[in-house]
């Protein structure tokens, strides 16, 4: 005989799961003894929701499932944002959810809330398992879903005496057989050959590079076809990494926080090659005006993020690394000279922002100062807020990865998700970014950090705001800033060192500097503050 919690067990070991995260309570705890007889290693975070961020960072840097545990009622509603923030960026996820009995279900039991229902809008399928016999099929099922097609999250909630029930024996199904559930990974042969004729006859084309490339692990097949035909590159958040920012080829982030040249290049393209990008309102600025002005080739795994924001006069439903191949393969060299020059004028009329300073550490020439003093495959996790501009803008991500949170936003998501990208990358320079408000939302992590002994490096700019809040009342409410100063902020070097964390704060460019030597030299989990002047902008 054996229990459903073994079979959780049994079910995360056959999908070769080295790693969770996760915050134990009463609805989880037998899945959690078993848990602890496994080779499995378990992160125990300080609260839930960064459980789901770790394992997001674990999944963008390992291209494997990330996998995070709660238990019921506020366990597993504090995994929401964390979830949401997955969904949103494509980020493969598995969140395991205890929960009440099966007879106390809908009762309002202690500690009972409607999880998958909860979850819907944010899951690409989510699982509440009433009998034990499913719990192989459903894991089988839902690493499937998370981890084919567009990638996302799946939620499986187990009530406590669906883990505690034996059945005779553990059988892991070969395969998902799941009806109505067939992701597209070929592009349509009529769709590719016409987006090469469009190509053909192109004057000024333009490739826009989304997360899907990240995702699909096309970095190598963007750059071949990039090679080829020699069409500039521009990106957006998600999208950044996949083009070196010293390339030639690449002008910088468009959107409302992005390059001016980029945007510039973008509205006067007359075909732009949309690939695995949403073009969402921030990313690119007014996409009605674009699609009324150049020929769209929409290229993305998921059929629904076609012509959601944009029109598309070309679709390519599949996997971005299989339809850049095929186009690599059949395209020529399609771009004019004129055009070439054009793109070139841009890049080169673009001045970077920011001189080093000795009265403040400015922040955007800190980043690029940091980006030639890390190695070339390092991670770095940047926060939302003005740090993540600084960072998009300024960092150099060549061999590495880059990590945010760009489609929901989150605040608080770099620390977690940086613990889970230097588990998943052991070897590798792991740095996160993150600004005053933002380290507060998840400095319980530094806990984390040091029972777990996970080396990342913590950066935070300091300005006493919430710098993108106040940035926004600067220029559209008369400077009135309501609720944005953080008087009260703890001494953070001394937070730190409280944990038990190697820290130090830098009061210019100079000084950050030589702590980022020092910091980066370290073997141990190190926090550096710089103190910045809260009036700087984004850009």
């Amino acid at each position: 005989m054996i229990s459903g919690a073994e079979i959780m067990v049994k079910c995360l070991e056959e999908e070769g799961v080295v790693l969770a995260f996760g915050y134990p309570g009463a609805a989880i705890c037998p899945f959690y003894d078993l848990l602890s007889q496994s080779s499995i290693q378990h992160i125990l975070v300080r609260q839930e929701q960064n459980a789901a961020h770790a394992a997001s960072g674990y999944a963008r840097s390992s291209s494997k499932p990330g996998v995070c545990i709660a238990t019921s009622g506020p366990g597993a509603t504090n995994l929401i944002t964390g979830i949401a923030t997955a969904y949103m960026d494509s980020v493969p996820l598995i969140a395991i959810t205890g929960q009440v009995r099966s007879e106390l279900l809908g009762r309002d039991v202690f500690q009972e809330a409607d999880i998958t229902g909860a979850c819907e809008p944010f899951t690409k399928h989510s699982y509440l398992v009433k009998d034990t016999a499913d719990l192989p099929r459903v894991f089988k099922e839902a690493f499937h879903i998370a981890t084919t097609g567009r990638p996302g999250p799946v939620l499986i909630d187990v009530p406590v005496d669906v883990q505690q029930n034996e059945i005779k024996e553990f059988k892991y199904p070969q395969h998902a057989d799941i009806i109505g559930y067939k992701p597209r990974t070929q592009g349509h042969a009529l769709q590719i050959k016409r987006a090469i004729e469009v190509l053909a006859t192109a004057q000024r084309p333009l490739i826009c590079c989304g997360g899907g490339v990240v995702l699909a692990g096309a970095r190598k097949e963007m750059m071949d076809f990039v090679e080829k035909t020699e069409i500039p590159v521009v990106s957006t958040m998600m999208g950044i990494g996949v083009v070196p920012l010293d390339s030639d080829s690449y002008l910088g982030m468009v959107g409302s926080h992005g390059k001016r040249s980029a945007n510039q290049a973008l509205l006067s393209a007359d075909v732009v090659i949309l690939c695995g990008a949403r073009v969402g309102d921030r990313a690119i600025i007014a996409p009605e005006m674009l699609g009324g002005k150049a020929q769209i080739i929409h290229i993305d795994v998921d059929p629904a993020e076609i012509g959601k924001n944009i029109t598309a006069h070309i679709p390519i439903v599949g996997d971005i690394r299989l339809v850049l191949k095929s186009l690599t393969d059949k395209v020529s060299r399609t771009v004019s000279q004129e055009w070439l020059s054009r793109v070139h004028e841009l890049r080169e009329s673009e001045v970077p922002h920011g001189e080093p300073s000795q009265d403040y550490v400015e922040p955007r020439s800190f980043m690029r100062t940091l980006s030639s003093m890390m190695e070339e495959d390092a991670i770095l996790v940047a926060d939302v807020g003005q740090n993540q501009i600084w960072s998009v803008n300024n960092f150099n991500v060549k061999e590495g990865r880059f990590l945010t949170s760009g489609g929901l936003g989150t605040m608080g998501y770099s620390i977690p998700a940086a613990i889970g990208a230097k588990l998943a990358k052991p070897k590798r320079q792991v740095v996160a970014v993150c600004g005053d408000g933002s380290f507060q939302m998840s400095m319980c992590e530094l806990g984390t950090i040091m029972q777990s002994d996970v080396a990342v490096k913590i950066i935070v700019m300091e300005n006493g705001h919430l710098g993108m809040v106040r940035e926004i009342q600067d220029k559209m409410y008369g400077k009135r800033h309501m609720a944005t100063v953080l008087n009260g902020n703890p001494d953070f070097v001394a937070l730190a060192r409280a944990y038990g964390m190697e820290s130090a704060q830098a009061e210019n460019n100079p000084e950050a500097e030589e702590l980022a030597k020092v910091m980066l030299a370290s073997n141990k989990p190190y926090l550096l503050v710089c103190k910045v002047d809260p009036t700087l902008p984004s850009i």
